[in-house]
């Protein structure tokens, strides 16, 4: 008698099943090591014949992992048997390396010994995967388990294991092959007492083979090894479950016949003898399995995927991967997609307009596109970030489209354009050589602001800012301006218009002026033509507009949210009451950076404003290159058409009817 040497079960983990982990830990795991389903395959193994020797050489087939093994319903392989198993990842190395790995083994050894117990074979291949997920580095620490019970004394085969095509009738091996290509089951029965062999579930063997003779009886499993005579190791399990549940299958002295099923050339039958009565008592037998790595040693492995990784993946893997970790423990509740989904357009390019796209880029934005009529100068690169001096030669690259391909540099992933435009303003008649250009540049800009979600007004004089603000209040966008002074800024969310408001009407940049926006830039020296500033003030001025623009997309209302309270006694609102997960939602900040000090406020909507009043929105929507025209050409039209020129004179007859005394005559 020869003692029965299984073949081990070898793991195959695809790529695919490392970032299906990536994506579990991140979004739904997190800190979590609590055991999580997975399910696996393996195939029939099968041998080839090397050409020089002519001799078989195995090809055992691995428990494979693919990239849907955490789905409800993964695609199992054509051929293939489904295995169920169990996956816990630790969250530090130390956690994995200290794990107490016969405690985890144990307790899955006695989940299939009680399904054994209870007449079941489903968890018979039942397996254990512990994990570690390295996920800055994209290294994977691993190791399988595949339990199975230890026989004592250990099986014996009744003699050579002989192909199944000179031990088997032709028509047993073709209703096998039929069965299993029909309905994929890891263990089945064959009944040869009749004409036609017949095959059913290990579940029905006491009615099944019920006064079968032992010839005719056949106990079957798909066999993952290739070996000719070492039968694959699921076997052991399913030999322990027939002597525990059906001890007198052993007590003949024929043995118990078992096909190793391959396929219809290379399936294997032999003669399995062992004890009657050993696993008879109730008693859980021992158990082995633990997964030995490529040196033959009982140690984990480890998976390194980043050399066969797109870099660009890699980026945007990582990008996602430092947002995402603010939802572990900081903030559950934030949503990552209604930010990374937001189309940013940038009017500008310069200092602000740097600062504001890194910063979005950083919140996980994708859509980023500029908006800038200047070339990159010699001053530029110290102080707009997306610059080399490379970028200055030759007359400078245009801004916008550098910018965007600078951006593109940094992270591939985005999706970043530029487009060369002057922006119409309010008090710069237009050439008449200018005007077709002109249109086409208004349209375009309609366009744009059509085709994004938020605008950043960035540029560096107030009467730029006119245009963009009057589209953005007509379309009903979100607006973000930022705005330098020397050491001072202003940041602020426009306000909607009357119709879409919702509760009290927030102002826009024009809603506190009774001047309407005119030529600030002729006849200026070269220390107001520049945007002198404390070097540090643009970029704290562009973060505090990426991070509020981060909290109203986070709030319920979205472009409506309520600005919160002005101080009082110098205690500002509670920030967790906002409807925020990131806190308040001013109107606007002003900062004053000589002080180290930014004060929140909050401005109401100017029904005579000449950038979101009703009058100046209504004749854009009636004719929008009318209204530029008129606003560029004609002075005073701003002032008419919002309504200031009527404020004027109410003021002045105020004024006038005012009687003032004399202080003289008051002491008479």
């Amino acid at each position: 008698m020869t003692i029965i040497q299984f073949q081990p079960f070898s793991s195959l983990v695809e790529p695919a099943f490392w970032h299906a982990l990536n994506n579990m830990k991140i979004d739904v795991l997190k800190l979590s090591d609590d055991f999580i389903p997975v399910t696996g395959s393996y195939a029939p193994g099968r041998s080839i014949t090397d050409r020089e020797s002519g001799q078989d050489i195995a090809m055992p087939s691995a428990l494979t992992l693919a990239g849907d093994a955490f789905s409800e319903d993964p695609q199992i392989p054509k051929y293939a048997v489904p295995v169920t198993g169990l996956l816990k990842n630790y969250n530090t190395i130390e956690e994995f390396k200290a794990a107490d790995k016969t405690a985890l083994f144990n307790e899955l050894s006695d989940e299939i010994w009680k399904s054994i117990q209870a007449g079941s074979t489903a968890k018979l291949t039942k397996f254990l995967l512990i994990t570690f997920a390295d996920l800055k580095k994209y290294r994977y620490y691993y190791w399988f388990a595949f339990p199975a019970f230890v026989a004592k004394p250990a099986w014996e085969a009744g003699g050579d294991w002989q192909s199944a095509s000179e031990a088997l009738s032709p028509e047993t091996i073709s209703a096998v092959h039929d069965a299993l290509h029909t309905q994929a089951r890891p263990f089945f029965l064959v009944r040869t007492s009749s004409a036609t062999p017949e095959i059913a579930p290990i579940e029905e063997l006491q009615t099944f083979f019920e006064g079968v003779p032992p010839e005719h009886r056949l106990v079957g499993f798909v066999d993952p090894s290739g070996a000719p005579s070492n039968p694959g190791w699921p076997l052991r399990n399913l030999l322990a479950y027939l002597s525990h549940r059906h001890p007198s299958l052993f007590s003949d002295a024929a043995g118990l016949r078992v096909l190793c099923w391959r396929d219809a050339a290379r399936s294997r039958v032999g003669i399995v003898k062992g004890p009657s009565s050993a696993q008879d008592t109730g008693a859980r037998p021992s158990a082995v399995g633990w997964e030995k790595n490529p040196q033959g040693k009982l140690a984990p492995r480890m998976a390194d995927l980043a050399p066969t990784m797109d870099p660009k993946r890699l980026a945007e893997q990582a990008v996602d991967l430092n947002l995402k970790l603010m939802r572990w423990r900081i903030l559950p509740e934030l949503d990552l997609e209604r930010v990374s989904n937001t189309r940013c357009l940038l009017l500008g390019a310069g200092t602000l307009g740097c600062y504001v796209a890194r910063g979005l880029m950083a919140w996980g934005v994708r859509t980023i596109t500029f908006v800038d009529s200047a070339r990159v100068s010699f001053s530029n690169p110290v102080r707009q970030p997306l610059f080399t001096f490379e970028d200055c030669l030759d007359g400078g690259k245009p801004k916008a489209e550098c910018a965007a391909e600078n951006l593109k540099k940094i992270f591939p992933g985005v999706n970043a354009t530029g487009h060369s435009l002057s922006i119409p303003m309010p008090g710069h008649p237009i050439p008449p050589a200018s005007v077709e250009q002109t249109q086409k540049d208004v349209a375009l800009l309609e366009q744009l602001f059509d085709n994004h979600d938020v605008i950043f007004l960035l540029m560096d004089s107030r009467e730029s800012r006119w245009l963009p603000t009057v589209m953005g209040a007509a379309k009903g966008k979100i607006v973000m301006n930022a705005a330098l002074g020397f050491d001072t800024f202003l940041v602020m969310r426009h306000g909607v218009r009357k119709e879409l408001a919702k509760g009290d009407r927030l102002g826009c940049y024009y809603c506190n002026d009774i001047v309407a926006p005119a030529d600030s830039l002729t006849d200026r020296t070269l220390d107001q033509m520049c945007t002198v500033t404390r070097p540090g003030l643009a970029s704290i001025a562009s973060s505090s507009a990426v991070e509020l623009l981060a909290a109203l997309l986070q709030h319920p209302d979205g472009v409506n949210a309520p600005a919160p309270a002005p101080p009082k006694n110098g205690q500002l609102p509670d920030p967790h009451a906002s409807g925020s997960v990131l806190g308040l939602v001013p109107h606007q900040l002003r900062g004053y950076l000589a002080e180290f000090r930014t004060v929140p406020l909050k401005g109401a909507a100017f029904s005579r404003c000449t950038g979101c009043g009703d009058a100046v929105l209504e004749a854009y929507e009636r004719d929008a290159w009318a209204l530029v025209r008129s606003a560029c050409d004609e002075t005073g039209f701003l002032e008419k058409l919002s309504g200031l020129d009527e404020l004027y004179r109410e003021g002045e007859e105020a004024i006038g009817d005012v009687e003032w005394v004399d202080e003289e005559d008051d002491d008479m």
